[in-house]
């Protein structure tokens, strides 16, 4: 608890408090680290159940506990009869360890903490992007128990039933929403139950945004009078529209992978994990991956998968890994001195990602998130969350959202509003400067895309990242209108009482040359990249799995992650990871497709207006 102590100190939670308040929280967390042990004990039971199994031959060999990674663990292991070794980068994400209280992983509104930190991230950049003003983009990715779902915003929102349609289209066969919907159902446990779109049994927790705050009221009224619709579910029936969005929250905790799959299957004797383990190479036989080597407290080790090798790194370190074993463009990999085992010329092409900016209005009442960063009431959320997992700890605000269509023609919604009563600053590393509340914008089908190349042969090293944003004009387009749709939300009566001048762009930023000029300033990733192991036929030359995830052109070794997604989905990334390993796991185990025939899809009565 002392390290704890530090900690709380160091980020600047007690420095002006008084020796008493110390003694208090002190206590408080006492107590709770208390129940947290209790909780936890079978938990560390199992991890030295599972860590006396020293086979160095498994039927399938995971690489990635993330959010496709823990899914896969828990699902293989259904089978008695098969035996999986999982692998992370990264450390465990436990609630209490041996030396660090890592409640900021499981506390939702710090997400701040860990986004910008590199203790549980992979904390990569993209080179200098020539259209937005050289700047060189961070983007934070996990690297623990959860992956990404261990530190993202817990925004769960699956796209639009289109976009499953057009990923079969473009050659991923049986992936049509029909096919996908049913594991979107299987994954999930939505507190408000069960109908024909949500899942009422799963093991992924997701609630609904429910906060009294003024200002998202205020954010779905405004919504309503500029012309759009309300929607009650924008992952159901109608996403088109404005509404309270789902969360990977439960009972006040980040609702994580790791929380939801791997936890519970920890006990059983078939599932052996490693951490802080670098997978290094993928071993072949020829063309038949056998295994894989890594790098453990500077030890060098292989193991041997008696099925498949399967990698669910995600969407930079699967392509990453398939190209440090050989398995990408010949060229590019002669040139390393790599030794091809196959020609694969898309592995770490087609690389996608989200773009989102900004939109900041000064607010004129105390209503926003800004004095809950002072460090007096940071200690009383806190405590709150520590001992009753309630209050304002227990969300990261983003709680409404919608989603429209930028222009007429657009067949299903294209560009994504999520809603904060708060400023972000340089991605949350600043605090907010004043009352403020802001929306979170971007386009959510570019056509701008990039790549990804080895940089050497040390697994060590990062890659070469180039997302190539903004180097098409309907792109930059897009997002002006962006700009000027949610500066019209702002400017409607329900934010009469709270609107202050706005900060971002500024009222002085109008003419379109403006406001391209803003966006190249300040749009900022999503966090949200893929498509870099496209999913299609094998007679695609750029597709790099067929559709029963399988790498095409080599044995046994499958990719299983948001790297396979054939085009990005409209709306954030999580979800559709989290199905695509639900779906991947049927495929594996040679079971039919789940399906559901004729769903019904909300469709705009007409597509000659926007709203």
């Amino acid at each position: 608890m002392a390290c704890l102590i530090k900690r709380i100190q160091k980020c600047g939670f007690i420095s002006q408090v008084h020796r008493v308040g110390r003694l208090l929280i002190k206590t408080h967390i006492l107590k709770c680290s208390k129940a947290f042990s209790e909780r936890s004990l079978n938990t560390t039971r199992e991890f030295s159940q599972v860590s006396s199994q020293t086979t160095d031959s498994f039927t399938y060999i995971i690489v990635g506990a993330g959010s496709a990674g823990c899914v896969l663990a828990n699902r293989l292991t259904e089978d008695p009869h098969s035996t999986v070794k999982l692998l992370e980068a990264g450390p465990k994400d436990t609630v209490l360890d041996s030396k660090r209280f890592s409640w900021k992983i499981h506390m939702p509104a710090a997400l701040t903490y860990n986004l910008c930190d590199d203790k549980y991230n992979w904390y990569y950049h993209t080179t200098p992007q020539r259209h937005m003003d050289n700047r060189i983009m961070y983007w934070p990715r996990g690297r623990v128990w959860g992956g990404s779902s261990s530190l993202n915003a817990m925004v769960y929102i699956r796209g639009h039933a289109e976009d499953y349609n057009r990923w079969s289209k473009e050659g991923a066969a049986g992936w049509d929403y029909e096919y996908c919907l049913p594991y979107f159902k299987k994954a999930q446990a939505h507190e408000l139950g069960a109908d024909l779109y949500r899942g009422g049994n799963g093991p992924l927790h997701v609630s609904r945004g429910k906060t009294n705050n003024p200002l998202h009221h205020a954010f779905l009224d405004a919504a309503q009078q500029a012309g759009y619709p309300f929607t009650d579910d924008m992952n159901g029936f109608q996403q088109e529209g404005f509404g309270w969005m789902d969360m990977t929250v439960h009972k006040g905790q980040r609702w994580s992978t790791a929380s939801a799959y791997l936890r519970p299957a920890l006990s059983r004797p078939n599932l052996s994990t490693e951490v802080s383990t670098l997978v290094t190479k993928i071993l072949f036989e020829g063309t038949k991956a056998t295994g894989i080597e890594y790098v453990k407290n500077g030890e060098k080790k292989k193991v041997f998968a008696s099925k498949e090798v399967i990698l669910s790194g995600g969407a930079i370190n699967s392509p990453q890994l398939l190209l440090l074993s050989g398995v990408g463009n010949a060229d590019d990999l002669k040139k390393l001195g790599i030794p091809v085992v196959c020609n694969l010329s898309g592995v770490g092409q087609n690389l996608q990602d989200h773009l989102e900016v900004y939109i900041q209005q000064k607010c004129t009442q105390p209503v926003t998130l800004y004095k809950s960063q002072k460090p007096l009431k940071m200690i009383k959320i806190g405590l709150e969350w520590f001992w009753k997992f309630t209050g304002e700890g227990a969300s990261a605000h983003l709680e409404t959202g919608g989603f429209i269509r930028s222009r007429p023609g657009v067949s299903h919604p294209d560009i994504q509003f999520h809603f904060l009563p708060s400023q972000v600053i340089d991605h949350g590393r600043i605090p907010s400067q004043l009352e403020a509340y802001q929306v979170h914008i971007g386009p959510m089908r570019s056509t701008s895309i990039g790549w990804l190349k080895l940089k050497s042969t040390d697994p060590m090293e990062h890659p070469i990242l180039e997302p190539n944003y903004l180097s098409a004009e309907m792109d930059v387009w897009e997002f002006r209108q962006c700009v000027k749709l949610a500066r019209e939300i702002f400017a409607q009566k329900a934010f009469d009482k709270f609107r202050g001048p706005e900060i971002q762009p500024g009222s002085h930023v109008q003419s379109d040359g403006e406001i391209d000029d803003f966006i190249r300033r300040q749009a900022d990733s999503a966090y949200h990249p893929s498509c870099t192991c496209k999913m299609g036929h094998s007679s695609d030359s750029t597709a790099v799995v067929d559709p029963q995830t399988k790498v095409i052109g080599v044995e046994n070794l499958r990719v299983v992650d948001a790297s396979i997604m054939p085009s990005m989905v409209s709306g954030n990334l999580n979800a559709p990871t989290i199905m695509i390993a639900e779906k991947a796991a049927d495929i594996i185990k040679g079971l039919p497709s789940l399906q559901e025939k004729n769903v019904p899809v909300y469709k705009p009565k007409t597509l000659e207006t926007q709203r």
